[in-house]
């Protein structure tokens, strides 16, 4: 359900000013994406599985809590994030 490290390269390297540029909120929530798709899909097999339910919530508060502090920050740069990752529908 993690990242592998080749995955976790690819996104900071795309989503920030360098390839150990992972401070930056447009590469948090890029991670936090990630992480959240990969345990979505995990939860088709394993319905049950309330522990990692709890921390798939965890993660999408942490991700709206960054994409307020975006917006706040800068709505461009929120916009941006919201297209480049696909999270509005």
């Amino acid at each position: 359900m993690n990242l592998s490290k080749e995955e976790k390269t690819e996104i900071i390297k795309k989503f920030g000013a360098n390839e150990k540029d992972s401070g930056k909120a447009e590469v948090q929530i890029a991670l936090l994406t990630a992480r959240i798709n990969k345990l979505t899909s995990h939860f088709s097999d394993h319905k049950k599985d309330h522990a990692s339910r709890r921390g798939l919530m965890q993660m999408v508060g942490k991700r709206r809590r960054l994409l307020d502090y975006v917006a706040r920050k800068d709505i461009e740069r929120y916009r941006s994030i919201i297209k480049e990752l696909k999270l509005r529908k």
